[in-house]
């Protein structure tokens, strides 16, 4: 299994390379949507990464700040948030365990493909790990602020099946207040020989379904989003 922390520290780039071809049909922002205008409103993104789901929400958004613990990925959030232009929003590194914002700063916290590091990361102390997370969320949103997590439910697969690293941290979820539903957020490679490289460089060697189409190359992945009201 590759090591994922390597991958945000030292291989940022070929990371992006990878993310940017994920949910070539669109279906991300408009779950998102559904759940949240956003509009005239105050984000916070944690775990922004190379800043694919940040260029999604800022045009949206009255003020966004997009924040990760790696720099090299956050680096690159930078470069693709200045090529829009807009100037509504700033970056700054955190954990999410001690989030360098001021109570009640926040209308909404999104968070993608990087919240259940909160609960991984910390081993058998997992959900103490967590619930602190959550805890700083709590401080940071406004009264009637909402949470939205946005995590992986299969590579690979047309229906969910969550990877096991995340099950107990989706169940988690699941048995705490959160809603969800789940969207298809395919891959979409050039052809296979950009597939393969760039699937296995990030989910490991095993082989990985795929199908040609007048489009591309197709993978198959499914994308849970959870939300949540904090009052």
């Amino acid at each position: 299994m590759p090591d994922t922390k390597r991958i945000y520290q030292s291989e940022a780039d070929r990371y992006h390379n990878l993310i940017e071809r994920e949910d070539y049909q669109g279906n991300l922002l408009p779950a998102i949507l559904d759940v949240d205008p956003l509009k005239g409103k105050d984000l916070i993104e944690l775990g922004a990464g190379t800043g694919r789901l940040s260029c999604l929400i800022a045009p949206l958004a009255k003020s966004l700040v997009i924040s990760d613990l790696s720099y090299p990925m956050l680096s690159l959030g930078l470069k693709s948030m200045a090529r829009q232009g807009l100037t509504n929003w700033h970056a700054c590194l955190e954990s999410h365990h001690a989030l360098p914002f001021v109570e009640c700063s926040a209308d909404i916290i999104i968070s993608g493909w990087s919240f259940c590091y909160a609960a991984i990361n910390n081993g058998v102390q997992w959900e103490k790990g967590l619930e602190r997370a959550l805890s700083e969320v709590a401080r940071v949103l406004r009264p009637d602020g909402k949470l939205i997590l946005i995590e992986s439910l299969g590579t690979g697969y047309e229906t969910p099946h969550t990877p096991p690293v995340l099950v107990n941290y989706l169940e988690y979820l699941n048995t705490h207040e959160f809603k969800s539903r789940w969207i298809r957020t395919d891959y979409c490679f050039r052809d296979r020989s950009e597939a393969e490289d760039l699937t296995t460089f990030f989910f490991g060697d095993d082989p990985m379904p795929m199908w040609e189409t007048e489009d591309g190359v197709i993978v198959p992945e499914c994308t849970g989003v959870w939300w949540k009201d904090f009052p």
